[in-house]
């Protein structure tokens, strides 16, 4: 018989495949994830049996190009990795990603595993919800994988200077990400959590101020912040986070000025984007917002669909 010792813990190592563009960027991108045992850039789906990355490129052989992905299921989740797969991808794209395009270049999660299909829908309803629209990445069974050639695999850390279609803040939020889930870890108070966060986010991210505010007495108030001073109190409906708290959704703001009602609490700030948080309501079940994560940048155009993603998985956190 064999004897396992007492601090024995059992890996399971799972694999799912994802297609999210060049798979040079994709494979990189999952490389970064805590828990990810392994990856390898490749050919799915298609018509034809180990392909070359010559005949892929012809789109006529119907094949996505896809990265196999390993990983310990006792570390990172399938559904952890479907959110942050769907945090890097422009979800809408028809075969198309980046500058990239042609079929070779749609976006899917290619499962071998029936169980876990329901996974893959809840998490793909919760994004159709988010965006209020299907997207156009497909969700279907694994119908052969062919690893690409040695050239392609661990492209990026052969060539740091290459050609990646990620924007390469997606890399920043992954580790801050993950990074702050670690930091904040089980620890119960709000008020604590918001500080940590904020701390972190203006440390790696370098924003102009970066804050909370709690919903107290009908009102935003002042919580947590890293930045200048700033407004006490701000009424629902009011500026960019009054807004954002009414209409229950994150509001990118490229000029601040062009916003009707800004409320300026510092004229250094030239673009904004706020996120509500959300508890359960106890009551009926639905979500009701409990504040909001505001950020503001001396420059115009700063935020865009990218930090919205990222932000609103940090807000969740928190």
């Amino acid at each position: 018989m064999l004897c396992l010792p007492s601090n024995y813990i059992r890996v399971m190592v799972r694999t799912i495949y994802f297609a999210g563009g060049c798979f040079w960027g994709v494979e990189h991108f999952f490389k970064g994830v805590d828990g990810v045992v392994s990856t390898t850039p490749g050919y799915a789906n298609g018509s034809t049996e180990n392909p070359s990355y010559e005949q892929v490129y012809t789109d006529l052989t119907g094949h996505a190009e896809t990265v196999q992905v390993r990983f310990d299921d006792s570390r990172v989740s399938l559904r952890q990795l479907v959110k942050l797969f769907f945090a890097s991808i422009d979800p809408l794209a028809v075969n198309r990603q980046g500058h990239d395009e042609g079929t070779r270049y749609r976006t899917g999660i290619y499962y071998s595993d029936p169980a876990d299909l329901p996974v893959l829908q809840e998490e793909f309803a919760a994004l159709e919800a988010r965006i209020g629209t299907a997207p156009a990445t497909e969700i279907e069974p694994l119908a052969g994988f062919w690893p690409a050639e040695e050239r392609h695999r661990d492209y990026l850390d052969k060539n740091p200077g290459g050609y990646c279609h990620l924007d390469l803040k997606v890399f920043r939020y992954l580790r801050l990400y993950q990074d702050l889930a670690l930091m904040l870890g089980d620890e119960p108070d709000a008020v604590a959590r918001q500080a940590q966060t904020a701390a972190l986010l203006q440390e790696r991210m370098g924003f102009f101020w970066t804050g909370f505010y709690r919903v107290l007495d009908g009102q935003l108030v002042l919580g947590p912040f890293q930045g200048p001073p700033a407004c006490f109190r701000i009424a629902r409906g009011r500026g960019v986070c009054g807004t954002a708290w009414q209409q229950q959704r994150t509001i990118v703001v490229s000029d601040v000025e062009a916003f009707p009602g800004h409320i300026a609490c510092s004229s250094e700030s030239r673009s904004e984007i706020v996120v509500p948080m959300y508890s359960r309501n106890e009551a009926d079940g639905g979500l009701q917002v409990i504040g909001v994560l505001d950020i503001d940048s001396k420059s115009i155009g700063t935020f865009d669909d990218t930090d919205a993603v990222w932000l609103e998985m940090i807000a969740a956190l928190v």
